[in-house]
């Protein structure tokens, strides 16, 4: 309970940011999520999950849906979208903008869903934001229950710390591999580092994708996991 209650304060600190922190009409901003959608359609490609509108997919943590309205404009079908979120204010906010999508409150520790149900589980920039390395556990373990034997989980979180936040944490890919063991992975390093994105990007959007092909400005990893190695693609 220890582990919520701050991780409950850290969410309510983040509502005094700026409002237009994360706006897309930042060029910055733009930048970072076109070059992550370019990303994760070439891995749904890739992994089998095109097309989507037969595919049940759940984002764990998933504030006010973002995500996945971004996956109704790829083709998934609102009635096979799910997501949990930790926040009441989130949920509500979430059913209000998308009224069609199975959204719910709750601890991702123990996800109401049956087992191997979802084509596609989805976690954006939530475990970097738990410090308690059993509930990470826990959440790993669930994503993997809910999750059915041929189906994909889809990462994309911070592998660097913020030194100017100790309420997040980096997640490498030693520690990805030691939550998910015994399962096959594809990493990519992806996402110009934001503030350096947001301060070249009003004025070059090439200098952008030049410094992105470099893996030392990137800070996220996005990841997709597979249960069992025999599942890796050719």
């Amino acid at each position: 309970m220890k582990e919520i209650e701050r991780i409950e304060k850290s969410y309510e600190c983040r509502k005094r940011l700026p409002k237009d922190l994360y706006s897309p009409f930042k060029p910055g901003n733009l930048f970072i999520v076109q070059q992550r959608e370019r990303v994760i359609l070439k891995l749904l490609d890739k992994y089998k999950m095109n097309p989507l509108v037969d595919k049940k997919i759940l984002d764990v943590c998933c504030g006010s849906g973002g995500e996945l309205r971004r996956f109704i404009e790829y083709g998934a079908c609102p009635e096979n979208l799910f997501g949990i979120d930790l926040l009441p204010d989130r949920i509500e906010r979430a059913k209000e903008l998308n009224p069609l999508i199975d959204f719910r409150c709750g601890n991702a520790e123990e996800l109401p869903y049956e087992d191997a149900y979802f084509d596609l589980v989805m976690q954006f920039t939530m475990f970097t934001s738990i410090l308690d390395d059993t509930m990470k556990s826990n959440i790993a373990k669930e994503m993997l229950r809910v999750l059915k034997h041929e189906g994909i989980i889809l990462w994309y979180d911070y592998h660097i710390s913020k030194p100017t936040n100790p309420d997040v944490k980096g997640v490498g890919k030693r520690e990805i591999k030691r939550l998910f063991p015994n399962h096959s992975f594809h990493f990519k390093r992806i996402t110009l580092a934001p503030p350096l994105a947001r301060m070249i990007a009003p004025y070059s959007l090439l200098l952008c994708y030049l410094l992105e092909k470099i893996p030392l400005l990137c800070t996220h990893y996005l990841t997709v996991i597979r249960k069992g190695d025999h599942h890796r693609p050719h």
